[in-house]
């Protein structure tokens, strides 16, 4: 698992997959830091990583990234750490077109495709 402050290679997130998964790489986004920690195995353990070097809960949120799709399905927002009814989020996604477009902003900065 790790914290990606800078760009990383679509072919290291391939990498990941493939270790993992095989097709997918689970992540965890903080909007406020704009970073994001890949590479775990539960949405939950890169959320606790991400928690531990100072993002705050509300900031945080599970996405699925699919790197061989080269169009909107490569990113899928969906991981029970969503789940958050304070903030009027009551599903695994992310309800807030806002949010779900600062989590796709901040994964194309963070990503080089």
């Amino acid at each position: 698992m790790l914290i990606v402050r800078d760009r990383m290679t679509l072919a290291g997130l391939r990498t990941l997959a493939e270790e993992t998964f095989g097709t997918l790489v689970k992540a965890v986004v903080d909007v406020e830091r704009r970073i994001m920690a890949v590479g775990g195995e539960l949405h939950s353990d890169e959320e606790a990583l991400l928690l531990e070097d100072g993002s705050r809960q509300q900031d945080v949120w599970g996405i699925n990234l699919y790197p061989e799709f080269n169009d909107e399905r490569w990113i899928e927002f969906d991981s029970v750490i969503n789940i958050r009814p304070s903030q009027n989020n009551r599903s695994r996604g992310v309800d807030d077109p806002g949010t779900r477009r600062a989590i796709a902003a901040i994964v194309g900065e963070l990503v080089m495709r």
